[in-house]
């Protein structure tokens, strides 16, 4: 799973986006595509030079290695030789060299912290970081971080000075029930802050607090149902998990604590943790886009924020490859159009089809019933953005439409400062528009809300707007509704088309925070 995408995923190419910032491909030449490497790194060939042995490599002898003929890198304690990995880089090679003869975790995790790295470089693998000898306490000067970590110490008084205050918890029984009770001393939690995953004798509680993560990891004392409640007190910013015993017996202790429990880390810092779930329906929704339907375990709670993103996971080939993906609502039309299942149980993604790509024909083969591994949301769009919000402006090209579809379903119904919601759509033919009547529609039903289609590549018959995005098509639409409503603009599409439009909406005096741009 090693860049694929870049961290502006989906690529430059594709239009499947998810921040701002955001890296562009490079070409590549031929035979030296994602597939090929995989071949390579199942050849047999020797890629690391040492004839299968494994080194400790001290901070000395890893800053030798920072040419691209021998180009080593770091990665979380982890050495591996990249250079035969150079020319198969879809950021490039000046990209992989910013790391060369160094710790590279931290501009890894700036790019595409999501990546398993593990799997896909697996045959370039050095050896570990050599363990620097303990410095004596009355030793002070100030040492960069290596390997990607810092002291335990060092965490904690950093978290003490700048992020928020830790959470407890507790918990207690019936004959029945256990429940726990989190703590988190926040008073703005809702239920999409809280995940929890129950698989394999394992219970997972995890709390996103701002930018910081809350992990309950336990091995329970007992068995429990797979189903369970989960339950915020928003005012005091408590959350109650009740699950449901399948011995009415009582415990004589929560369980066995496993790895990182009741850690307080930055979710930067954070590895990312999937669940399987099971695809129950496929449809088409143009000539090239489907929409997906992925059921949670039934052990797992997860609600997904708005404007945020997850990971599918496939093996293909026998490498883990990864994609994000932005998950939306079942329809537009959420009132008139009954789901499968609830949305609490069901994950529905827009995806268009790629033949001659490697996930997207190899998600679309998957047969009803088989599984997808799915990864916790992230990404940085806070609903604290719509208070108070006047107008709206959504910019999207292709299905860098995903984002929109949960903004324009939250905006129209929990807005009551709503003027008037816009979404400028682009597309290169009519067969392209995804959800084209059901947009129609939307605007039909409600009177706050236009919407208008731009094509790059029309038929004859067409009469609506043509063209790529321009400042002529975004002065003539961005205009609001008085003087001085406080507006929000999003946009979303390849990176080009992002690009091009953050540019022309500065150029048009709108400023920084009145745009978010989706990029992952």
């Amino acid at each position: 799973m090693l860049n694929v995408p870049s961290r502006a995923f989906p690529g430059p190419s594709s239009q499947q986006r998810v921040a701002s910032g955001g890296r562009s491909k490079v070409p590549l030449k031929q035979g030296r595509s994602l597939m090929d490497w995989i071949r390579l790194t199942k050849s047999g060939k020797d890629l690391t030079g040492l004839k299968g042995r494994l080194f400790e490599v001290t901070e000395e002898e890893l800053e030798k290695h920072n040419k691209k003929d021998d180009c080593w890198i770091c990665i979380r304690g982890f050495v591996y030789n990249v250079s035969p990995y150079m020319e198969y880089h879809p950021g490039g090679e000046d990209e992989l060299m910013r790391a060369a003869g160094s710790d590279g975790t931290d501009l890894f995790d700036q790019v595409h912290r999501w990546v398993n790295y593990e799997s896909m470089l697996k045959e370039c693998l050095v050896g570990k970081m050599a363990v620097k000898p303990a410095i004596p306490k009355d030793y002070h000067e100030e040492k960069k971080v290596l390997n990607g970590m810092r002291p335990k110490s060092q965490v904690t008084d950093t978290r003490a000075r700048e992020g928020p205050i830790s959470p407890s918890y507790d918990w207690f029984q019936t004959d029945s029930l256990i429940t726990i009770i989190i703590y988190t001393k926040q008073k703005d939690m809702n239920l999409d802050s809280v995940i929890v995953d129950y698989q394999h004798d394992s219970f997972r509680a995890e709390t996103i607090i701002k930018d910081y993560s809350y992990l309950i990891h336990m091995e329970l004392f007992r068995d429990i149902q797979e189903d369970f409640s989960v339950r915020v007190v928003e005012n005091v910013g408590k959350i109650e998990i009740v699950l449901k015993k399948k011995e009415h017996t009582s415990w004589k202790c929560l369980g066995r604590a496993l790895e990182n429990h009741n850690s307080f880390t930055p979710r930067k810092d954070t590895a990312f943790y999937y669940r399987k779930c099971q695809l129950i329906s496929k449809e088409d929704v143009t000539h090239d886009t489907k929409l997906f339907c992925l059921m949670l375990p039934p052990s797992s709670y997860l609600q997904l924020p708005i404007g945020q993103h997850v990971y599918l996971k496939l093996t293909i080939a026998g490498t883990e490859i990864v994609k994000p993906y932005t998950p939306v609502s079942h329809s537009l039309l959420f009132k008139l159009m009954e789901p499968i299942l609830p949305d609490d149980k069901c994950i529905y993604f827009l995806i268009k089809i790629y033949p001659a790509g490697l996930f997207t024909p190899k998600l679309d083969h998957l047969q009803i019933g088989d599984f997808v591994s799915v990864s916790s949301p992230e990404g940085n769009f806070k609903i604290s953005q719509f208070q108070e919000l006047e107008d709206l402006f959504l910019l999207a090209a292709g299905t860098g439409f995903t984002p929109m579809v949960k903004i324009l379903n939250y905006a129209l119904t929990n807005i009551p400062s709503l003027r008037k919601v816009k979404l400028m759509f682009f597309n290169k033919t009519e067969d392209d528009i995804i959800w084209r009547s059901q947009l129609e529609n939307l605007a039909f039903k409600d009177k706050r809300c236009d919407i208008e289609f731009v094509l790059s590549a029309p038929t004859s018959g067409w009469n609506g707007k043509q063209g790529h995005i321009s400042r002529a098509l975004l002065s003539e639409f961005l205009k609001r509704s008085l003087d001085k409503s406080k507006v929000l603009i999003c946009i979303c599409g390849p990176m080009p088309f992002t690009e091009q439009g953050i540019r022309l909406l500065h150029d048009l005096n709108f400023s920084k925070d009145e745009i978010h741009s989706f990029t992952a």
